[in-house]
């Protein structure tokens, strides 16, 4: 069992026999003692996002979710296949769980897929992620400030803003939690 205090961003619980992941936590502490928290949690299984609040001394039950390192192979536009390096064994996840991740993986990239009782339901992906510029709009020429952005694609189809120096084949890290630019990586 967990404490209410121990909801910190990114601990896992499980409410109705469901995995829920905490995306954001705030506490107030009240008088004598008591206080209540609110978070705001995401269903590992089907990815809704509910704020909850808890008061005083609640407890919640802590989940048993296990995270494996797998190698995206592919998808067939109905499901995406991973392989563990290790055991070799394959997983079908479906296009709902791998969700806005999509647009971050490409094949052949290590990812790790959560499980919660041996069923994947959710992917973690990295901080970060390099990906390769496949278009990018044409910069105005005798525009030099520095804050002018304009549209990108990258190789895995996801539409991102860019500085306007970027150009189409270089290669930029990406925030996979907002999807910003991040810099532009040497190559």
């Amino acid at each position: 069992m967990l404490n209410i205090t121990d909801l910190k961003k990114g601990t896992v619980f499980v409410q109705n026999n469901e995995p829920f992941k905490v995306v954001e936590y705030s506490q107030k502490v009240m008088g004598r003692g008591g206080s209540i928290v609110s978070v705001k949690i995401k269903s590992l299984v089907n990815g809704k996002v509910l704020e909850r609040t808890f008061k005083g001394n609640e407890q919640v039950e802590s989940a048993n979710v296990s995270s494996r390192s797998v190698q995206y192979l592919y998808n067939d536009g109905g499901k995406y296949f991973f392989i563990d390096q290790t055991t070799f064994e394959q997983f079908e996840v479906s296009v709902d769980l791998v969700a806005d991740a999509a647009g971050y993986i490409k094949e052949g990239d290590n990812v790790q897929l959560l499980f919660f009782k041996a069923q994947p339901i959710s992917l973690d992906l990295p901080k970060n992620v390099a990906l390769s510029v496949s278009y990018a709009e044409s910069a105005v020429k005798g525009d030099t400030s520095t804050a002018i952005t304009k549209d990108a694609v990258l190789e895995t189809g996801l539409r991102i803003k860019v500085p306007a120096f970027i150009k189409t084949g270089d290669i930029v890290s990406v925030d996979t939690a907002t999807g910003d630019y991040r810099e532009r990586v040497k190559h």
